[in-house]
């Protein structure tokens, strides 16, 4: 029911998850991020909680490869999830159980890891990671869509999809990304594209507004003095 790619960028350390999915609200779910830490993808029949754990074992000084191993050792019907987990150096793993529906597919590359399920082609999620790839010098966020993007354009899910959302952590404890397209009759992707377009000349103002309001820009809106 979803297919995502999370990813580190090499030149800002910054790491996030763009995802898309058939069910409502994917990103309300799946995708998390930890400045400084890593992030991850808890998909497929989701339990939110494994993102968060994930992430939390990754603080607490754990390797990827020891996090994700624990988590099958400890965790009940592990069989029906599909993990992704990247640390802030890049290292990647994950679990796709031997419940996961439909087609299942998986890539790793440097810095990134695509997975999904119930997809029209075990391809994917290379054409996600290949996509990402190859576009290095721009921000992560947009690394993120167009590699989504990508995947949608090799064939995405075997249905519709109809949520879409982006998660990207900088350096601050909350996201500086934290965008979404809860439900659509089509084209989340698109529509979260453009969202992110919107909000890309602003992230840094809301930034600055939160570390260093005194010095922050105006609102620009009406009332504000």
């Amino acid at each position: 029911m979803t297919f995502s790619l999370i990813g580190r960028c090499e030149k800002t350390n910054m790491v996030g998850v763009a995802i898309s999915s058939s069910s409502i609200s994917v990103a309300s779910r799946c995708p998390w991020v930890r400045a400084g830490v890593g992030a991850a993808s808890t998909q497929n029949v989701t339990d939110p909680s494994l993102g968060n754990l994930m992430l939390y074992y990754l603080e607490k000084g754990l390797e990827v490869t020891e996090v994700i191993n624990k988590i099958i050792k400890e965790e009940k019907n592990i069989e029906y999830r599909q993990l992704l987990l990247i640390d802030n150096k890049g290292n990647t793993s994950q679990h796709t159980g031997s419940k996961i529906l439909g087609i299942s597919g998986l890539e790793k590359g440097s810095n990134c890891i695509g997975a999904g399920n119930m997809l029209k082609s075990e391809m994917i999620p290379k054409a996600m990671v290949d996509n990402f790839t190859n576009n290095p010098n721009i921000h992560l966020a947009e690394r993120l869509l167009l590699a989504l993007k990508a995947g949608l354009e090799e064939g995405g899910e075997e249905g519709p999809v109809h949520s879409a959302g982006i998660k990207v952590a900088d350096n601050t404890i909350w996201p500086l990304v934290d965008l979404r397209i809860d439900w659509l009759e089509s084209k989340p992707i698109e529509e979260l594209y453009k969202l992110w377009k919107v909000f890309e000349p602003q992230m840094k103002d809301y930034k600055s507004r939160a570390l260093n309001p005194s010095k922050s820009p105006s609102y620009g809106v009406p009332g504000d003095l």
